[in-house]
């Protein structure tokens, strides 16, 4: 399995580095292009590299992990996903407009919405990015990752990379139910840093 991500943000970085930590081929990318990226994949690994948006989001797990204004756009013009696995890093801003004014109830059905034919998983949205980015293994534990989704296989792919990376993988359930759990501004799982003692 490949990886790619849509945002080169400290999320996405933290992403990757555990991922070519574990020895995967992980492609970054953002809106301004690979040139703008070299140094960082140079720096996160040789398993990483800087491509254009369309390559990053043609890996069989594709990271979403821009700012929420920008997920329109970043999901736009990509090709049939036809079945690959997009997970949803984002979280809605304070100031963004209602999701009932989207006619969804969740950030994540939003995104499927945006990318129809993807499995789409949420995850990695309820920890601060310092959490992502520090060893989730600890001498008390493992740190806790929710992930949420409707697709039962797409799932349990995720939850095979985020053990292998080190995480101690929670299923919230679908993306609806899970969703609100892991949604910033009363998601009783937004922002919970714990640890699994293993």
């Amino acid at each position: 399995m490949d990886f790619g991500t849509i945002g080169a943000g400290t999320v996405a970085q933290a992403i990757a580095a555990h991922l070519a930590a574990a020895g995967n081929q992980v492609t970054i990318s953002n809106s301004r292009g690979p040139e703008t990226l070299r140094e960082v994949a140079a720096r996160l690994g040789p398993s990483v590299s800087a491509g254009t948006v369309e390559q990053a989001a043609s890996a069989d797990m594709v990271f979403l992990a821009v700012r929420w204004p920008e997920v329109r756009e970043a999901l736009s013009g990509l090709p049939a996903w036809s079945g690959r696995i997009l997970v949803d890093t984002t979280n809605v801003l304070p100031n963004a407009p209602a999701l009932e004014e989207l006619g969804v109830e969740t950030a994540s059905e939003f995104v499927a919405d945006l990318a129809p034919g993807a499995r789409v998983v949420k995850a990695f949205n309820t920890l601060y990015a310092e959490y992502i980015a520090a060893d989730p293994r600890h001498a008390q534990g493992r740190q806790l990752l929710f992930y949420a989704g409707d697709d039962a296989s797409a799932k349990d792919d995720f939850r095979a990379v985020a053990e292998r990376i080190g995480f101690a993988a929670v299923d919230a359930g679908p993306l609806r139910e899970g969703g609100r759990l892991m949604q910033v501004g009363g998601g009783v799982l937004s922002a919970l840093h714990a640890l699994k003692q293993d």
